[in-house]
């Protein structure tokens, strides 16, 4: 059974930093695409950033471009997302996702199993 758990969500001031991580098991990790989605209350689960299984590809959404990072360590089974220069329109729940085997997680329909998501709050 895979699982995936987030955890580095917060609040922070409007051009701070936050790290997300998650932590997966259940399959062989270094196999498999890995992404983050995001969603606001009211909004559809949006695509954030998405990271190839031998880390040579990143994709990004255009809104987060320059600002927010992915990455992976196949080592411990963890994706990160590095998030600097926040803004309140970055505040939402921050999902990661397993993409299907040869596929990166892009959009809804190519995601294998989600996290329970982290919240992540921007003031202003």
């Amino acid at each position: 059974q895979v699982q995936l758990v987030e955890s580095g969500g917060g609040l922070v001031q409007a051009g701070g930093s936050l790290r997300l991580s998650c932590a997966a098991s259940g399959r062989t990790f270094s196999s498999y695409a890995m992404g983050w989605f995001r969603q606001a209350p009211g909004k559809e689960r949006q695509f954030v950033a998405a990271i190839s299984w031998s880390n040579s590809s990143t994709y990004y959404t255009d809104s987060v471009k320059g600002r927010f990072t992915i990455s992976r360590d196949n080592a411990k089974n963890t994706v990160y997302l590095q998030m600097n220069s926040l803004k309140p329109e970055d505040t939402a729940v921050y999902y990661c996702a397993q993409g299907r085997y040869g596929s990166a997680p892009t959009t809804p329909n190519k995601v294998d199993y989600w996290g329970q998501g982290t919240q992540v709050t921007v003031s202003s």
